[in-house]
């Protein structure tokens, strides 16, 4: 990777202007210092010409692979199809370009070894997945209370996800590798241990969903030190984008976005609105993630979530998915050992 010129903005380019890109492209242009977006690529050429409009300097390039290797890109957002993630990451990787991918890293735990072998063979880490709940006040006060004793040592985690609807005859694994696979990865990020098993469970499936999903399912997860976490998965649940989290402590409970929280910075504001959808619920755990992963690029350190808590989500994905198929009856998390790259922060 070329060296920036000092006090240079970065310059991000995105790949993929859907819903989830083309909102990055408005917070980067909008709300985070230090950066600019200099390109964008898409598969609707049109689409992309519409995420850059009024942005000064922006391009859209035919091809993402040229996008990652422009000489007028420092560091690459990955926006596009699950199925691409794998070869984007690991061109940004052998470019030595920061890489910052929407979750998951890849559809299948191999993939996502293969990225983390590449980042150890490069001997640095340059990638961050898009785990945005790690930013997000509401969670971020739970881990420092946490952290701080609030509750004594925890002992249950309940989590509950609800969305308003899901497409028709979206399979019943998207809720796990779609959905769940959130609280995968913020469970073992406010508990800083691993989960070891899996275990889904099918209720009575809603009357009002259209197709073959089985939804809502309850997942339940063990972990490391034998703490249990439920994970409520409901994706038509019609009312709205509906996020929960309960922390039980030996000494009290720790709930998301609750007044009962600790509050450390007066500008936060709590509502128990429900949000329309997940860009509404985390837009300031989106923009948050964003800043911190300029900033770290800037300054060459890979900030959120890397390429093993990716891998890791989705080998836990994984369990979730083939525990579906043995309801009631627990699916074991196999992870390797932790690599080097990765045993520091």
């Amino acid at each position: 990777m070329a060296e920036r010129e000092p006090g240079r903005e970065l310059r991000v380019g995105v790949v993929g202007t859907g819903i989830m890109g083309a909102d990055h492209v408005r917070t980067i242009a909008t709300s985070v210092a230090g950066a600019r977006v200099s390109a964008v690529t898409d598969l609707d050429a049109e689409r992309a010409r519409a995420a850059i409009a009024g942005i000064d300097g922006a391009r859209v390039l035919s091809d993402p692979f040229g996008l990652v290797a422009d000489d007028e890109v420092d560091a690459v957002l990955v926006a596009s199809a699950d199925a691409t993630h794998e070869e984007l990451v690991l061109a940004c990787v052998q470019a030595g370009k920061p890489v910052l991918c929407e979750k998951p890293l890849t559809p299948a735990p191999e993939g996502s070894l293969r990225i983390v072998e590449a980042e150890e063979k490069a001997g640095r880490r340059l990638v961050s997945v898009g785990f945005m709940r790690r930013y997000d006040p509401g969670y971020v006060d739970v881990k420092e209370s946490l952290r701080e004793g609030a509750v004594g040592a925890p002992l249950l985690l309940h989590c509950v996800h609800r969305n308003a609807s899901s497409r028709p005859n979206t399979p019943s694994s998207g809720l796990i590798t779609g959905s769940a696979v959130h609280e995968f990865d913020v469970i073992r990020w406010l508990l800083d241990e691993e989960i070891t098993q899996v275990t889904v469970f099918r209720p009575r499936p809603s009357s009002l969903v259209v197709g073959d999903t089985t939804d809502p399912l309850l997942v339940l997860l063990g972990t490391a030190s034998g703490l249990l976490a439920d994970v409520e998965v409901f994706v038509n649940a019609q009312y709205g984008y509906d996020v929960r989290c309960e922390l039980v402590g030996e000494l009290g409970s720790l709930y998301l976005d609750e007044p009962v929280q600790v509050r450390r910075r007066a500008e936060r504001t709590r509502t128990s609105t429900v949000s329309l959808d997940w860009r509404d619920r985390f837009a300031e755990a989106y923009r948050r993630e964003l800043q911190d992963w300029v900033t770290g690029a800037a300054a060459g350190e890979q900030r959120g979530a890397d390429a093993w808590d990716g891998y890791v989500a989705t080998v836990a994905a994984a369990a979730g998915v083939a525990a579906l198929d043995k309801p009631g009856s627990p699916v074991p998390v196999e992870l390797p050992p932790r690599p080097e790259l990765y045993a520091t922060r």
